[in-house]
Parts: structure tokens; C-alpha cells; sequence
């Protein structure tokens, strides 16, 4: 797809999203893909895990970790590339993967054996997802990194207290206030 296109339909861009103050693209960037096989494989990861990792943290943890996921992701991606383009959902995908990875590692005294074995096939899976990111120049594996580490610690504080939700939620809003107000000047130097 064009990306002029994108960016003119809300694409994360550093120069409009940052130096313009155009934050909302953070969010409407987690829609636009880069065509179908770029929406089906983002649709078909959250199809395959999305549903379970809710189970274990009901809606409200879900779509916390889920937006909080893409938006730091989306920031991360604005650090590490700011004049590139970004879409997509991998973001709040890597940090639901992240999600589960937390919430195992809040519970790892009760796992048992062949729950360990499959979250060391789990954790290969991810790395092995990182490293073909690693190879694929047009994929953002910050906002991927930023994503997951997002998912982990909400994984992992969601899991020990579901009530905690709110407090991780204020975290996460803290945290982009932070990048919001860094970001600017780190551009100044970058782009000028």
C-alpha cells in the first residue's frame, strides 16, 4: 500500500505524530494494516491465543494489556524509527503473547511439568518470531519488543491481582505521558 496513503489515514509518522502533536495516530495505527496478508496474520495470532490469555485475565485485564500493548508499542516504534511509517496490531499482539508469559511467571510455583514445557515451546516460538522480525526489513520489531514487555509486566501484575488493573492502567498512563514529553526533544536532535 502507498505511504502517503497510510499516513494520510492515520499511520503512525514521527514528524506528524510527535512534532505535530498528533498522538492519536498512536491508536489508529493499531487498524491500518499493509494489506491482507498483513491483516489475516495479525487477525489469525489473535484468533489462535486472544481468547484464552482473556479467560485467564477477564475483558476489562484483556483490553488493558491489549491497548496499553500497541500504544507503548507504538511509541517504542516512534523512538527507535522516527521518520519511518507504522501500522498494525503486532504490538498489542506480541503484548497479549507477553501477557501469558506474565501470567505464568506470577504463577510459576503452581505450573506444572507439562505446563513448563510448553511455555519453553511458547518462549521459542516468540524469539523465533523476533528473529524472522530481525530479517524482514518493512517489520517493526521494536513496537514488537515494546509490546511485549508491556504484556509481560501486566501479565504478570494482572495475574497476581486482578484488582490491580487500575493501578497498572495508571502506570501505563504515566508511562506515555513520560514518552509524550521526551519524545519531542529527542526528535529536535534527530530530525534537525
Amino acid at each position: 500500500m502507498n505511504l502517503e496513503v497510510l499516513v494520510n489515514m492515520g499511520a503512525l509518522y514521527g514528524p506528524l505524530t510527535v512534532v505535530d502533536g498528533e498522538w492519536w495516530r498512536l491508536l489508529s495505527a493499531m487498524f491500518l494494516h499493509g494489506g491482507m496478508t498483513h491483516l489475516l496474520v495479525n487477525m489469525f495470532s489473535l484468533y489462535l491465543i486472544g481468547r484464552g490469555v482473556e479467560l485467564y485475565f477477564n475483558t476489562m485485564g484483556y483490553l488493558s494489556i491489549y491497548l496499553f500493548s500497541g500504544l507503548l508499542g507504538g511509541l517504542a516504534s516512534l523512538y527507535m524509527h522516527p521518520a519511518s511509517v507504522g501500522i498494525g496490531a503486532s504490538g498489542a499482539i506480541f503484548g497479549i503473547f507477553g501477557a501469558l508469559a506474565g501470567f505464568f511467571l506470577a504463577h510459576r510455583e503452581k505450573i506444572e511439568v507439562h505446563t513448563k514445557a510448553f511455555m519453553k515451546e511458547f518462549a521459542i516460538i516468540i524469539g523465533i518470531n523476533l528473529v524472522i522480525g530481525f530479517s524482514i526489513p518493512s517489520v517493526d520489531v521494536s513496537a514488537h519488543i515494546g509490546g511485549l514487555l508491556v504484556g509481560v509486566l501486566g501479565g504478570y501484575v494482572i495475574a497476581k491481582n486482578p484488582k490491580w488493573v487500575w493501578g497498572y492502567n495508571l502506570v501505563m498512563i504515566l508511562l506515555m505521558i513520560g514518552f509524550m514529553q521526551y519524545l519531542p526533544s529527542q526528535y529536535a536532535q534527530t530530525l534537525f
